[in-house]
């Protein structure tokens, strides 16, 4: 039996897979910024109360989807400026560094890694922190599962970011070692 969706999987690092529902969909996220230069016709690609008319005045907060943002992000013309989203703010990292398995990265945002490596295509100095959180977390979720011993009959729960990572099977993940 043929499959209707052949899963194609999701871009790494700084490049996106474009044939990725993972990636077509984490491309719409939103991240705020501030409009540098006056943006004319293009109050409507980013929705009611962006700006007035069809132009984006000077110095207006944005929130702008990741395919728009990198767009338009360009260091030696200053069109618009990108700021972090909270889940990657210093604050967040430091909740990630106590314990990053108390937080719900779904709810926060669900394509935290994806997103997370996206971001660190824009010139920020937090850059660093912002890889070295991503990792950490990672690794701290992986643990979880590898510690996970149990098979899917038996087993109650398991943390909620496992199913997230791959909603299809997240169990059959769950029961696989991790090795890194």
């Amino acid at each position: 039996m043929s499959e209707a969706y052949f899963p194609v999987g999701p871009g790494l690092g700084p490049e996106e897979n474009f044939l990725s529902l993972d990636d077509i969909l984490m491309s719409q996220e939103k991240l705020p910024g501030r409009a540098e230069s006056s943006l004319p016709r293009l109050a409507f690609a980013l929705g009611p109360g962006a700006g007035t008319g069809d132009s984006i005045p000077e110095g207006s907060k944005l929130e702008i989807p990741l395919w728009l943002a990198k767009g338009l992000h360009d260091s030696k013309r200053r069109i618009i400026s990108v700021e972090l989203p909270k889940i990657y703010k210093e604050a967040w990292r430091t909740v990630f560094s106590a314990d990053a398995n108390v937080v719900d990265l779904h709810k926060m945002g669900p394509y935290y890694y994806g997103f997370g490596s996206q971001l660190l295509n824009f010139d920020n100095p937090e850059n660093p922190e912002i890889a070295q959180t991503i990792l950490q977390v990672m690794r701290s979720g992986a643990t979880v599962v590898q510690s996970c011993k149990c098979s899917s009959s038996s087993c109650l729960t398991y943390p909620t970011w496992v199913i997230a990572v791959c909603p299809s099977h997240g169990r059959d993940i769950a029961n696989q070692s991790i090795s890194y």
